[in-house]
């Protein structure tokens, strides 16, 4: 079989994969026409709103099969018809999101059912956990947590896509160049998709008519473990960081370089032991900015899923009022320390390796500039510890089952 051919019968397959109608046949099985029923769509939502919770979790699991599978194996099955296929049309990355773009794209526009299909979230759920593999973790993390602390499916989905696509983008080094380019463009114009098929549900959410799941058992005991086990890593590991891991890094360093050469250093000198004090001290800050340097990122990324999570646990309560509402403000005031101190973090290890170029004029320059910025990255850092620990100090102020339901 010719190589471009090879290449193209696993893309129709993902297609008439990804076209299959699990919820319309699981409806039928039991009787119902999904069209006909409920909000009239043949997605695990409406699956489950009128044919109870069971089914409308395996019609979930069978459309992510469904949008999983082809990604998966496309490339094996195309190279298998014709040594290199996957090379023909651009190369594995590319075929790889040509299937999933077509099996996404066979859910919401069916073949079986005249080309109406669902709204696309499961199918494109399983396209994008092959294909980016973190950045779908933290959408599905986010599309659980607005839907326990919301109870509007709509709204987490619409969520969970901005999540997918943001978190992305800032993963990505170059999202807009190659081989990136493929996956970036996928998933903008998937997402983009989900919110057309949404947008009568974002209609109703504004006007306040969106019909909400009801309320269940587990909702309040997973919302409040959500709430403490996020505050209880956030405030933890700022701390620790801070005031822990940062100040040993930095000492560590000045006792290397002053101590050298010994095992530490590999028994190498990596500065002259008659060397002036002050070239030692700039020595150890230079290597210990290079070592907490790459940490930062994680670090605030961290911070800001925690944060995210607090957030709208947080809100789920807010209508109780008195101390609930006192633990939104909070919580939304260290989530804004975040936010601010994490491009202000990046600059300080940059102006941190920038006092010793080479040039003296920028190393001047930088010296200055690094002491204001430090300072206030700094106290950023302790405004933020402070507040992620009265908001874990006020978790013990939860509100209770019979309480929580009200809201």
């Amino acid at each position: 079989m010719p190589p471009l051919a090879a290449a193209l019968v696993p893309l129709i397959v993902a297609y008439l994969v990804g076209a299959l109608p699990f919820g319309y046949l699981v409806g039928r099985f039991r009787g119902v026409n999904l069209f006909q029923a409920g909000s009239g769509n043949i997605g695990a939502t409406n699956a489950g709103r009128v044919l109870g919770r069971k089914y409308g979790a395996i019609v979930f699991v069978l459309d992510l099969l469904k949008g999983a599978a082809p990604v998966a194996v496309v490339v094996r099955l195309a190279d298998a018809l014709a040594p290199g296929a996957s090379d023909a049309i651009g190369g594995p990355g590319v075929l790889r999101v040509g299937a999933a773009a077509l099996a996404f794209l066979g859910h919401l526009f069916p073949v079986y059912l005249g080309f109406r299909g669902g709204k696309g979230v499961a199918t494109g759920a399983g396209t994008v956990f092959v294909l980016v593999p973190l950045a779908a973790t933290l959408a599905i993390t986010t599309w659980v947590v607005v839907l326990f602390a919301s109870r509007f499916v709509s709204l987490a989905s619409l969520a969970a896509g901005a999540v997918l696509v943001l978190a992305h983008l800032v993963a990505s080094r170059a999202p807009f160049t190659e081989p990136v380019f493929p996956v970036t463009l996928y998933l903008i114009a998937g997402t983009a998709m989900v919110f057309v098929k949404h947008r009568a549900n974002a209609k109703r959410l504004l006007a306040g008519s969106e019909n909400a799941i009801g309320d269940f058992p587990m909702r309040q005991p997973v919302l409040r473990g959500l709430h403490v086990l996020v505050l209880g890593l956030w405030f933890g590991g700022a701390a620790f960081f801070n005031f822990g891991a940062a100040t040993a890094i930095f000492d560590s360093f000045k006792e290397v370089v002053n101590a050298g050469p010994s095992d530490r250093t590999a028994y190498r000198t990596i500065i002259p032991a008659d060397a002036e004090q002050k070239d030692k001290d700039a020595l150890a800050s230079a290597l210990a900015g290079s070592a907490v340097g790459p940490v930062f990122p994680r670090y605030f990324a961290m911070q800001a899923v925690c944060a995210a999570i607090a957030l709208l646990t947080a809100l789920s309560w807010f209508r109780l009022g008195g101390v609930h509402r006192v633990r939104v403000f909070v919580i939304a005031f260290a989530t804004a320390t975040v936010i601010a101190g994490w491009p202000i973090s990046n600059e300080v290890a940059r102006l941190r390796l920038e006092r010793f170029n080479p040039d003296a004029t920028i190393a001047a320059a930088a010296k200055t500039a690094f002491v204001s910025w430090h300072f206030v990255s700094l106290g950023l850092s302790i405004v933020t510890v402070g507040a992620a620990g009265v908001a874990l100090a006020l978790a013990g102020r939860l509100p209770g089952d019979q309480q929580g339901r009200g809201v």
